[in-house]
């Protein structure tokens, strides 16, 4: 316990506190000042007993600190998903559990509008600038604001900070087999259920663990660092288009494109790729530099990444010219036959792309009041002969076939931030790729956009053999 203690900082003691809040009286709580001081509580509480370490390594675990569970407990990321998967074997709630994945999740920027939105409500004193989203979590617990019976001031500030926030508390309280029941007087009266009450039933799979028929999957393997390369495609300037070429003089420059290629280059890099990123291609540009990498020596690597940031239509990719290029040829350039060096390996292609010029029609559910600066692309479309008919292709479009897909010129476009965030906050918990993917599905297809309460559903295709898990340790 003193080596573990010693390599917690404080960041990390304040998280354990946090999760150890329904184990620990808060008073005793407040009095810890290290992680040492902490592990005596729950030692005097029976959580933690000589022989049985159990609810360390699930701390652990849930933190992210899959070293420590190596180096200092002789474990790993498979024994406690294993551990946790038996029955009993969580002793962490799933609500305090999922408020700490809101806490890892929440963006400075969104943090600072629960500051705000909180004024009124937490004294100044709690909102300062070193104030952390555990800080106020903990507060409006509290203060009653928050609690497992009392979900609808969360609720409500979610929805007027970032909806996606909420979606993956709800979804994950479901997934434990909890349903948050936020009912309206007339629907009460129909169920008989108070607001607010938590229905309980059959407990799932722990965070992070596999069930057992993918637990059967063999993974591909990603230990090589890095682990390979990660090439972005990013098309922003289209006037050579608008000059050139008559049918695209209405062509505009995809703006909020940047905000795509960042975040892109954030993740992977956490990821262990060495990202590369080549900007305003022509389509001879875009031919030559896949060429480049196809002839590359990736005898070393474990994978291969392609983002594609451009404009498009019905499976082909426009150069900043205006002239085509099919996505077969490019995503062809990669099979066994044309680069032996990726044989057996795993290609991922992420195409930021409509794929016709149709609309999805949804239900508006409520008002949005922000700006509306939301710019239609109408990109590629995706069809089924896209990727070779071989093993270990992935290909993730942003939209199914025929559709358009949105994008803000400020924040970039639905699908890539989302899969970005996805990929920031799942791979770190050791899910795969298309667990990932079907989660930016499901919050991707929730949106609307403001004009009509349009909508966007993504669609991946693949022929991978085996579970492709990005590394993050």
């Amino acid at each position: 316990l003193l080596a573990v203690s010693d390599e917690l900082d404080e960041a990390e003691l304040a998280a354990l506190k946090f999760l150890c809040r329904d184990h620990v009286p808060w008073r005793k709580l407040e009095a810890v000042r290290s992680p040492h001081d902490l592990f005596e509580a729950l030692q005097e509480k029976g959580v933690l007993e000589a022989g049985n370490l159990a609810f360390l390594r699930e701390l652990l675990y849930c933190m992210g600190r899959i070293d420590l569970l190596v180096s200092h407990l002789g474990s790993s990321r498979e024994q406690v998903q294993r551990e946790l998967r038996a029955p009993g074997g969580a002793r962490l709630p799933p609500l305090r559990y999922l408020l700490f994945q809101l806490y890892e999740d929440v963006t400075e920027r969104e943090l600072s509008s629960f500051k705000l939105h909180l004024a009124e409500e937490l004294p100044n004193s709690k909102l300062t600038r070193e104030t952390t989203m555990l800080d106020i979590l903990t507060e409006m617990e509290k203060r009653g604001l928050l609690g497992k019976d009392n979900l609808s001031v969360l609720k409500s500030l979610c929805e007027k900070i970032n909806i996606s926030l909420w979606n993956r508390i709800e979804d994950g309280l479901n997934l434990f087999g909890q349903e948050e029941m936020l009912i309206t007087e007339e629907e009460r009266g129909s169920t008989g259920r108070p607001e607010g009450h938590l229905v309980s039933s059959v407990a799932p799979d722990p965070p992070g663990s596999f069930n057992d028929s993918s637990q059967l999957l063999e993974a591909y393997k990603m230990t090589s660092r890095p682990c390979g390369v990660c090439l972005i495609m990013n098309n922003h300037n289209f006037a050579k288009a608008r000059e050139g070429v008559l049918e695209h003089k209405h062509m505009k420059d995809r703006n909020g494109t940047d905000v795509d290629a960042a975040a892109l280059r954030n993740v992977f890099s956490k990821l262990h790729f060495r990202v590369e990123e080549y900007r305003d291609l022509t389509a001879e540009g875009i031919r030559e530099t896949v060429k480049s990498f196809q002839n590359k020596d990736h005898e070393d690597k474990d994978c291969f990444v392609c983002c594609i940031l451009s404009h498009g239509k019905k499976g082909i990719i426009y150069g900043v010219d205006g002239h085509e290029v099919p996505i077969r040829e490019l995503t062809t350039a990669f099979t066994a036959q044309n680069c032996n060096s990726l044989a057996g390996k795993p290609k991922v292609f992420f195409i930021q792309a409509c794929q016709g010029d149709a609309f999805h029609k949804g239900v508006t559910i409520e008002t949005d009041s922000g700006e509306q600066d939301s710019s239609v692309e109408r990109d590629a479309r995706l069809q089924l002969d896209c990727i070779p008919a071989e093993p270990d292709f992935l290909l993730g479009m942003a939209t199914l076939q025929d559709y358009v897909s949105y994008r803000s010129p400020r924040e970039g476009t639905w699908y890539i931030q989302a899969l970005c965030q996805h990929l920031e906050y799942s791979c770190p918990r050791g899910e795969d790729v298309l667990t990932i993917l079907t989660a930016v599905n499901q919050e991707v297809s929730k949106k609307n956009c403001e004009r009509g309460a349009k909508k966007q559903m993504p669609q991946p295709s693949f022929t991978l053999r085996k579970r492709l898990i990005f590394p993050v340790n």
